[in-house]
């Protein structure tokens, strides 16, 4: 039994082609693809390209997909083959089995039926009938090109028109009620139309073969769309309008940009941007975004530029961060107020289109504003709860070091724009943006929350001290609630010196944070006579360790250090490669035996009450 072609679809998708092909011969980036020295015959100078979804050698000729190179290149049939890619990728092989057999079969008849009825759709536009459809297609703006190319067409005004037209070609009405075209009757006596008394717009799959259709009614009936059911070779979620199309278009270099619906795709397409597509009538799905990331490493998901369009734009953000990868991202274009692409290139032309693809964000810049759209952030608790959703919804990344870098660069525009004015650090006489530290004359009490500034100033005093262990701690020292808005401050610059690839010296960290106006804050928390000893240049790099997680476990408490502990073991459990294992694992052990020691009562609560007593001497605030 030949297998179905929607499991051999689903197993090309699940298996990225480049990683396969590099377990046989080595590969360099060109470009958007891949480049090599062909597995399937010797030579010197690279011709063989790796593609998203296929392979070709410019010297040997070999071309194919991922089940063609295992065939290829290990000298498997068929069958074993997709066994052995079916295995990797999770799925289990469709059994030979007759019910399977006719299903199988069922499909390949629903193809030839669906093309059927597209081209009676067609035909039925340059009828008499179809002349209310065609003057409103080129009422918007279309070209005859452009309407043969996308196989516009109109449904009849008739009932029972599309059986009518296919009877001559021996299709029943059980097969069209298979294809979507028409549905059963509540009353179970016979059939009724789906598509009545409109413009017809065929959906085609990635291969170019018509799986079902949407239909727009003319004047003011509703629903003003209707698309076709699920069936076996439609599914809404999976497919994109426009694909078979924008894949053409991607290959050569065409930027891939997500709009709403079919006209705004058409008018795209019309106006030179090929890589245009659209979801069915649904905001965008996982299994799109994955159809979208096969067309292009980046694409671009375009919005109205009115409150439904943010919103729409922030569950798009949303739902694709569990799925961004260090190749794959997104950018996020936002069309000017009132207008829809299709409005746009009529009234401006392809160029005002392409000011709003320039304008264009990378993800990683967008989404602080959609996270933060219409929440406040004027009292302690509103700030507390922002940060806390900013951090969470960084963490839903399944990369561990994307989402680290992704909650860094939330939390650096967190700490800036929530920073409140502080006269008494404003820049001192002849250093613009030093912030100057101004002890109290008076000593205060020692309070819990006093303590609590002691134990997060000597954290960050170790670390400044000791930026040898950044590694280590950089994820968990990002998040933690340090308590005062200064320290946040100097831990985000901290933190981006570390991204900056430097030698992690103190002295050259010093330097840094003195260049970026934190110098007297620096020296007056190192100078801080409530200090540990950790905290001073001649501690031992266990101590220095060992007292970092001991503070760390004090602010963040007992309930939160078990969240940080399971979430440490989820990503040990999920990692992939040794050096992200190894981390995990790490920062696992450190986690269980600060908790452990907390709950043990090694620690109190009150350790810092030194320091917070100290601190008004040493230069607290």
């Amino acid at each position: 039994m030949a297998l179905p072609p929607q499991f051999l679809d689903e197993l090309r998708a699940r298996t990225p082609l480049a990683p396969l092909i590099q377990r046989k011969t080595r590969l360099t980036k060109s470009g958007r693809n891949w480049k090599g020295c062909c597995p399937f015959h010797g030579e010197k100078t690279p011709s063989f390209y790796v593609y998203d979804d296929h392979f070709h050698c410019f010297g040997c000729g070999a071309h194919g997909d991922a089940i063609t190179f295992v065939m290829k290149a290990e000298g498997q049939g068929f069958p074993e083959a997709v066994e052995r890619l079916a295995q990797e990728a999770g799925l289990e092989v469709p059994k030979p089995t007759p019910e399977a057999a006719a299903r199988e079969r069922a499909a390949r008849d629903l193809y030839g039926v669906l093309e059927a009825a597209a081209q009676a759709f067609q035909r039925r536009l340059r009828m008499p009938e179809g002349a209310e459809g065609l003057a409103y297609l080129r009422r918007r703006g279309l070209s005859e090109e452009t309407i043969a190319r996308f196989g516009l067409g109109w449904s009849g005004g008739g009932r029972g028109a599309i059986a009518a037209d296919l009877k001559t070609d021996g299709i029943t009405q059980e097969q069209l009620a298979e294809a979507g075209l028409i549905r059963e009757r509540e009353s179970g006596e016979g059939y009724s139309d789906l598509y009545f008394n409109r413009v017809i717009f065929p959906i085609r799959d990635r291969r170019g073969r018509v799986v079902s259709f949407g239909g727009r009614i003319l004047g003011d009936g509703q629903p003003k769309y209707v698309n076709g059911p699920e069936t076996a070779v439609f599914s809404k979620r999976r497919n994109l309008y426009g694909v078979d199309l924008a894949r053409e278009a991607a290959f050569r270099g065409a930027a891939v940009v997500a709009v709403e619906g079919y006209m705004d795709v058409i008018a795209l397409h019309q106006a030179g941007f090929g890589g245009a597509v659209a979801p069915l009538g649904t905001a965008l799905t996982p299994e799109q975004m994955e159809e979208l990331w096969r067309l292009s490493p980046e694409p671009v998901l375009c919005f109205d530029g009115d409150g439904a369009g943010a919103r729409a734009a922030a569950r798009a953000a949303e739902a694709a961060l569990p799925l961004l990868t260090t190749e794959r991202s997104l950018r996020l274009a936002t069309l000017p107020a009132g207008e829809d692409p299709d409005t746009l290139v009529s009234r401006r032309g392809a160029a005002g289109f392409q000011a709003v693809l320039d304008g264009a964000r990378p993800l990683s810049e967008a989404l602080y504003g959609l996270l933060t759209e219409g929440r406040p952030a004027a009292t302690p608790e509103q700030r507390a709860s922002l940060r806390n959703r900013l951090a969470e919804v960084a963490n839903q990344i399944a990369d561990k070091s994307l989402a680290a870098e992704y909650r860094r660069a939330l939390l650096e525009r967190f700490f800036e724009s929530t920073r409140a004015q502080k006269p008494a650090f404003g820049g001192a006489p002849g250093r613009p943006g030093a912030r100057k530290v101004v002890v109290p004359r008076i000593r205060p009490a020692i309070t819990p929350g006093r303590v609590r500034i002691a134990q997060a100033r000597a954290l960050v005093a170790i670390t400044i001290r000791h930026p040898w262990l950044l590694p280590e701690v950089e994820e968990v020292f990002a998040g933690l609630d340090l308590g005062d808005p200064l320290l946040a401050d100097c831990r985000a610059c901290l933190l981006r010196w570390l991204a900056g690839g430097h030698e992690l010296d103190s002295i050259g960290l010093m330097d840094q944070l003195a260049r970026d106006g934190w110098g007297e804050l620096v020296t007056a928390l190192l100078r801080d006579p409530g200090l540990p000893e950790a905290a001073g240049p001649e501690a031992q790099p266990k101590d220095a360790l060992e007292a970092w997680w001991h503070f760390f476990g004090l602010l963040r408490g007992e309930a939160e250090l078990e969240e940080d502990r399971m979430a440490a073991q989820r990503d040990w459990d999920a990692a992939s490669d040794p050096a992200a294992q190894a981390r995990a694992q790490q920062r696992l052990i450190r986690l269980k035996m600060t908790l452990a020691a907390l709950r043990r009562g090694e620690w109190t609560e009150t350790d810092g009450a030194e320091a917070a007593g100290d601190a008004a001497i040493g230069g607290g605030h």
